[in-house]
């Protein structure tokens, strides 16, 4: 199914975002780079066809959400925003008010958002963004830790990793859902139970890491 709903984008406007937008996220660190980009893609797509939505509005903002760490993380949804907003490439194939709603469901992705996304379109590509397999969260966040912070020790980037999840993805954690059609909620729940496992959750850790 996801497959004839993919088919009826606008073709013109998929070549050009494949050609100008998707290779930005190959200067991305490991967790933010193109198979990052093609995965929430895909997971919004696949989300999408629960809802009556425009699927050239779904592949743009999937496309685009993370466009704007460029300019870094701590407001790269606002700058991702801006990015969308001001391409007057999709001005050939949207309307004013379409990109203003792609422009704001970028800037509602992040998960420390302190809102809930303003429409339907932000919450498919907040829940699409929030791959929640566990081996891969912890696999993200050793490698954002390496990108960023490489001078730390395994044992500060273990201490790093261990209060990032549970800040995120904790009982207690910022991390929220929004679809009922994802499968994040029961994966949330496996990650948790590493998270509570002193044990595990170092084991796990330890092999990921030596893997980078």
């Amino acid at each position: 199914m996801i497959l004839s709903f993919f088919m009826t984008m606008n073709r013109t406007l998929k070549e050009y975002i494949e050609r100008e937008i998707i290779p930005l996220y190959s200067s991305f660190d490991k967790a933010h780079n193109i198979d990052h980009v093609e995965s929430v893609i895909s997971r919004s797509l696949s989300l999408a066809q629960h809802y009556d939505v425009d699927v050239d509005m779904v592949y743009t903002i999937a496309a685009y959400h993370d466009t704007g760490l460029q300019y870094g993380r701590e407001l790269h949804h606002l700058h991702s925003g801006e990015i969308i907003a001001s391409d007057v490439q999709l001005t050939n194939y949207f309307t004013a008010e379409q990109i203003v709603i792609m422009r704001e469901a970028v800037e509602d992705h992040r998960a420390s958002s302190e809102h809930t996304p303003r429409t339907i379109y932000g919450a498919i590509v907040a829940e699409a963004d929030r791959l929640i397999e566990p081996l891969t969260v912890i696999r993200r966040t050793i490698q954002y830790g390496l990108s960023h912070y490489p001078t730390l020790t395994v044992e500060e980037h273990f201490t790093r990793c261990c209060e990032h999840l549970h800040d995120k993805y904790g009982v207690n954690g910022y991390l929220k859902l929004y679809i009922p059609h994802s499968d994040n909620a029961q994966r949330l729940a496996e990650l948790r139970d590493i998270i509570a496992n002193p044990t595990l959750l170092r084991s796990t850790f330890d092999t990921i890491f030596a893997e980078q």
